[in-house]
């Protein structure tokens, strides 16, 4: 199809890339070489190419219901996708004790008072009934119509018992608490019971006879007994109509058909009164046909949540003059769902294990634990991250027994992904081998370092083309964990002989070729000299002599520097870093297009390798999302081990990524890993913090420090004994102690307001429960979440 190029397919569809037509905008090699392949910039659109197959999405599910599934606004980290803001509960809760105890009272009151009402103790009680009912149905043996009226009666009387009897023992709150607040089918069953026990009240025993009065008020006796079935269908009809409110709270609907939320909720788009299935923004720009079309696929089934987003994008940029609507049109008519594909032709990941909502771009990562140390209004509501607090980075600091991977890095990188497939994000994820995030078929770039089987190799620069900004990366990479090398310093000198090289041969160093340069000292740089021209590179004449005068002094980085060299150049790594164009490199210049690419590091054979590399490609990152010229993708950056990574350089960086649409995963597995003088500035950077069990107590102090303390209003209880003065008092006090063995007390209550950490260091390290963490949260927008308790498994 004719999209200018823009959706069209990137890779063919027999591995992770093969040709070289896949690597338009995956790599930017360097050289002139004859057999180098030349590839433009980033900033240029890559052409057409002929569209690869879809792949059907693995699940099929009615996305009409997924749309007009409300979504309301929320605070950062709630879960929006059909969410019920719970009420604000009360300061003093009271207790579900104390909530069963005075039902229990109440309704022993009320059984007292209905066996005395029924025993006409007092005789003024059918007073009013006489007044309002004709005398002659009072003389000598009550009628059949004295017996109604009694009846009707006496149901009245029922009617307000029960009145008091509820509101004095506060029933309605109990059957909050012990039904409507319980999750499906707890709830639908405990609702089910409670309607039993009402209905077999009613019909099973005489205290309501109000219906007996209506039942032969309405229908004669004689046609009841006649015809028993009539009577039998009556009992019918009032045992629904006293258990329609039970099922109706209890979400019997929604369980028996299994969709949706267990009550109903309000759609969207109702209050302008249009379906969001029916893609009103189509038909209000006149494109009738293309919104019949994929109305059609959604009443089919044809269309998933990533087809339904990713379309809506493509419209957003037909809106925004990016696209031209006869494109887009043709597109949608003769492809329908399938329409404007991600380059790769995917329209959903090969496995989910995440809940998500591409809507609002949330993932579901819990729910908010039943604790005091959450507000009531959150406790029981889903936790979530989006792209809005992801934006301000999150760190993540946990062991890896609190499986921090499969339960908060995966789904963050599920949700990455299919948020790429919609055109909205670039992720870029790197872990050690073994790690579980997801088949490799769900990325479009796999980059196995020190695997010979690896289809892609890693761009050692990063389609840098300025010597400087190759030589910083370099330098971040090779020096950035040492702390007595300055990393400016050991640029300058990887500067020194990277632009002399790069104006000899048009490309870059390899790594042996920059070790060389390194190790051989002035024999090397005489050759290099010898092969630049006297005028047209006099600068870089001048480099090489002032990195000849370097030579031998104290300062002099060059063993340093080839000594890191040194664990990349290594033959396990002999087909990678390849600078003359032999292989396809992979550059992080392409996170202005929506790419999912997984760099998989050989942390058990070469750690001190992985190490290096991880901060290659943090300041790789770092360095490509700056120089994006088409920012509106968002990228992140998810490293499962980000300990390496964390330099003073980076931690530095980090907090720019924000504004410039991008954002960090930093999951480390203690704060001991990272330098300690990194510690206050590292967690004031980040804007999301994340705790999970097994942390010290060192850690979580500084943790709780960074978290600040909050007003809290507290009681503290003084026990003073009492001192009588009369005799006979001074006797019963003596009785009770010696019956107690305690003192006579009175007790004195204190409430003041004082001021208390949010979490202390002892309870992140010890009351944490297993399954899980405690998270806090800030947008790019400055709201903030504080740090609440939630259940990873909820």
């Amino acid at each position: 199809m004719g999209t200018e190029g823009t959706y069209d397919s990137q890779r063919e569809r027999g591995g992770q890339g093969a040709g070289d037509t896949g690597t338009r905008w995956l790599g930017h090699p360097h050289g002139n070489d004859a057999g180098a392949a030349r590839v433009p910039r980033p900033a240029s659109p890559p052409p057409p190419m002929p569209p690869a197959p879809p792949r059907a999405p693995a699940a099929v599910f009615d996305v009409r219901d997924w749309l007009r599934t409300h979504r309301p606004d929320a605070e950062p980290g709630l879960w929006r996708y059909g969410h019920r803001p719970r009420a604000v509960a009360e300061a003093d809760e009271v207790p579900t004790r104390a909530l069963v105890v005075g039902a229990l009272t109440a309704l022993a009151c009320g059984i007292f008072a209905w066996a005395v009402w029924r025993t006409d103790y007092f005789t003024v009680q059918r007073l009013p009934l006489k007044l309002f009912t004709p005398s002659d149905w009072w003389r000598g043996e009550p009628g059949q119509s004295a017996r109604t009226a009694g009846a009707v009666y006496n149901s009245l009387f029922a009617a307000l018992l029960i009145y008091f009897c509820g509101r004095l023992g506060n029933w309605p709150a109990l059957y909050r608490r012990l039904v409507m607040d319980r999750p499906q089918p707890a709830r639908a069953f405990a609702a089910g019971l409670t309607g039993l026990v009402v209905v077999w009240i009613v019909l099973g025993t005489s205290l309501l006879p109000f219906f007996y009065a209506i039942l032969h008020g309405l229908v004669p006796v004689s046609v009841v007994r006649g015809a028993p079935e009539m009577g039998v269908a009556i009992y019918v009809v009032i045992g629904a109509a006293l258990l329609w409110p039970f099922a109706r709270t209890g979400g019997w609907s929604q369980l028996l058909r299994k969709s949706g939320p267990p009550v109903p909720l309000p759609e969207a788009g109702t209050e302008t009164g249009e379906d969001p299935a029916d893609w009103p923004r189509l038909r209000a720009a006149g494109q009738l046909g293309a919104a019949d079309r994929l109305a059609a696929e959604a009443a089919g089934r044809r269309m998933n949540d990533v087809d339904c987003v990713r379309i809506g994008r493509a419209w957003s940029r037909v809106e925004d003059g990016a696209l031209s609507p006869g494109v887009f049109v043709d597109a949608v008519m003769k492809q329908g769902a399938a329409a404007c594909p991600h380059p790769s032709g995917d329209r959903d990941l090969p496995v989910r294990t995440a809940t998500h909502d591409l809507l609002t771009a949330q993932v579901r990562v819990g729910a908010y634990a039943e604790h005091p140390r959450n507000p009531s209004t959150r406790r029981g509501a889903g936790a979530a991250l989006d792209p809005a607090v992801l934006g301000t980075s999150l760190l993540a600091v946990g062991p890896h027994g609190s499986d921090r991977t499969r339960r908060l890095v995966r789904p963050v990188v599920e949700s990455l992904s299919l948020q790429a497939l919609t055109g909205n994000a670039a992720v870029v994820v790197v872990s050690g081998e073994g790690a579980d995030l997801g088949p490799e078929n769900s990325y479009d770039v796999v980059v196995r370092i020190g695997d010979a089987d690896s289809v892609y190799d890693l761009d050692l620069y990063a389609g840098a083309t300025d010597p400087d900004e190759a030589a910083m990366l370099l330098a971040e990479a090779f020096t950035g964990d040492l702390p007595d090398v300055d990393s400016r310093r050991a640029a300058v000198t990887l500067g020194q002989l990277i632009g002399p090289f790069n104006a000899v041969h048009g490309r870059f160093p390899s790594l042996p070729e920059l070790r060389e340069l390194l190790d051989g000292g002035r024999e090397a740089l005489d050759v290099l000299r010898r092969a630049l021209h006297p005028e047209q590179h006099r600068s870089y004449l001048r480099e090489i002599d002032a990195r000849e005068r370097q030579l031998g002094t104290s300062g002099e980085l060059s063993g340093v520097l080839a000594d890191r060299i040194a664990f990349l150049d290594r033959p396990a790594f002999s087909a990678f870093f390849d600078t003359r164009g032999r292989s396809r490199p992979f550059s992080l210049r392409v996170l202005e297009h929506p790419v999912r690419v997984r760099i998989v590091l050989p942390e058990r054979s070469h750690p001190e390798a992985s190490r290096i590399l991880t901060r290659l490609v943090f300041a790789q990152f770092i360095s490509s999302v700056a120089a994006r010229r088409d920012a509106s993708v968002f990228a992140v950056l998810v490293l499962d081990d980000a300990a390496s990574a964390l330099t003073t350089e980076a931690v530095r960086s980090v907090q720019r990524l924000r504004q410039l649409n991008a954002g960090a995963v930093l999951a480390v597995r203690s704060l001991d890993d990272v330098g300690p003088h990194l510690h206050t500035t590292l967690l004031g950077t980040v804007g999301c913090l994340m705790t999970f069990p097994g942390i010290t107590t060192w850690e979580g102090k500084r943790v709780a420090e960074t978290w600040g303390k909050e007003w809290i209003e507290t009681r503290e209880v003084a026990q003073h004994t009492v001192f009588a003065d009369q005799l006979f008092t001074r006797a019963l006090h003596a009785l009770r102690k010696l019956v107690t063995g305690k003192d006579v007390t009175t007790h004195a209550v204190t409430v003041r307001q004082v001021e208390r950490e949010r979490w202390s260091g002892s309870e992140l390290a010890y009351s944490v429960p297993a399954g899980h963490a405690v998270l806090s949260l800030t947008t790019v927008h400055g709201e903030h979440a504080p740090p609440l308790l939630v259940h990873l498994d909820g």
